[in-house]
């Protein structure tokens, strides 16, 4: 194997999972994923990365101020490079095509790691509460499948394979556990298996956030799994956001905005922040309803008087614009700052507010994808894409709440990253 291992990421979403691996020193192969405003994501970190390693890190800050359309951005990165990220949905019709692509990626090379989870939704619990055929059957069920595929064509050493702790209680049309038949499939082809629910909180992200993550290592002791060490720190919320300029509701911009002095730590040693007064983009906030500012005062006077947060069925009947009462109750949060993590932050925040409370002043407003793309521990140069060149809130915070956190997967990657050595 290599001193630094290659990788392949599966169903790579806006790269959460293979920028940790890209920080822990592992080299991309490819990036596959069917959503197209995530794959201009990839590939606008794709070029921002090897402009750093080019010294024309001015090239990607004239991008990200509007000075190129993002096709002449592309325009400066060689080929080989945007190539890495192919949009393509995974299916047993797509694999002949995805395995020559790949193939023609390593240019016979051997692949030493796979990463990546499928789309949650079919294991979640909250999405199997939602349907009323509680997701059994649904195709997303059995992506797990094509993912075995991948193993038994390219035995790479490692995989990472991580999703959603109601995995572990999905069952299938048969009433079997998804997650033993997968587990079986593997083992079919060679890997013994292994898995954790790993709580991001415990790992350098301020964030309560669990995920399964099974590590599957080719022929190797069935009692493996990598030591991933826990990381403590001091930082509170607070702090996370303590040099982004205040905003009120509608206010900001999409536009590198500089930041505030920052005297703390936390920032530089979780790699989100590497200098001070580093400009940060997509710091804009949604404007405010009346029925915003309504919902908002119950919820911050339902955590200053009981330090707890509202749930959607507290809320009056007038309120209640969404028809689904029975899952996704904690659509309105005070992202409070002297706690030492926030709620997790997940992909329906574009459309569900969520109230921040300042240090110093009481913002009545949503959080904004930057503050967002923070408690994932994304770096302040990573710019999530939409479709249009113009960027789009919604596109973003759906990439940003779908993310593995960064530095959860980095301190995976480091650990498997020790073994080999």
């Amino acid at each position: 194997m290599n001193i630094l291992p290659n990788y392949l990421d599966l169903f790579a979403g806006a790269g959460g999972l293979s920028e940790g691996f890209l920080q822990a020193g592992y080299t991309p192969i490819a990036h596959i994923e069917m959503d197209k405003a995530a794959c201009y994501t990839l590939k606008t970190r794709v070029a921002a990365t090897w402009l750093r390693a080019h010294n024309r890190e001015e090239e990607y800050d004239a991008y990200l101020r509007g000075e190129y359309s993002r096709e002449n951005f592309y325009d400066l990165i060689p080929q080989k490079e945007l190539g890495s990220v192919l949009q393509c949905e995974l299916s047993e019709a797509t694999l002949p095509s995805v395995f020559q692509y790949i193939d023609n990626r390593l240019g016979g090379q051997q692949l030493d790691m796979i990463v990546g989870g499928p789309p949650c939704q079919a294991y979640s619990i909250a999405g199997r509460a939602r349907s009323h055929t509680k997701m059994v059957g649904d195709k997303r069920n059995y992506l797990y499948q094509l993912y075995a595929k991948f193993l038994e064509r390219y035995q790479p050493q490692y995989f990472v394979f991580e999703n959603v702790t109601g995995l572990l209680s999905a069952k299938d049309e048969d009433g079997i556990l998804h997650f033993s038949k997968m587990r079986a499939l593997f083992r079919q082809y060679g890997y013994t298996t292994n898995y954790r629910i790993l709580n991001a909180r415990n790992y350098g992200v301020l964030q309560n956030r669990n995920r399964i993550i099974l590590v599957g290592k080719l022929h190797g002791d069935a009692d493996y799994y990598p030591d991933i060490l826990p990381v403590e720190t001091n930082c509170q919320v607070g702090e996370l956001f303590s040099d982004l300029p205040p905003l009120s509701a509608g206010g900001g911009t999409p536009l590198p905005t500089e930041t505030l002095h920052y005297n703390g730590q936390y920032l530089y040693a979780s790699g989100i922040k590497r200098y001070d007064h580093q400009p940060v983009t997509l710091h804009f906030a949604r404007p405010n309803t009346q029925q915003d500012l309504e919902i908002y005062r119950l919820a911050v006077q339902r955590w200053n008087s009981k330090h707890e947060r509202i749930s959607y069925r507290d809320l009056p009947e007038r309120l209640q614009s969404q028809k689904n009462v029975k899952t996704f109750l904690d659509r309105f949060k005070v992202v409070a700052p002297d706690l030492p993590m926030s709620q997790t932050v997940v992909a329906h925040i574009c459309k569900d507010g969520h109230y921040y409370i300042h240090p110093d002043i009481a913002q009545n407003r949503s959080l904004t994808p930057r503050e967002a793309a923070r408690l994932q521990t994304f770096p302040d140069d990573y710019y999530f894409e939409g479709i249009k060149d113009s960027p789009s809130r919604t596109s973003a915070f759906k990439q940003i709440g779908n993310a593995v956190p960064v530095r959860l997967a980095f301190h995976i990657a480091e650990a498997i990253l020790h073994d080999i050595e």
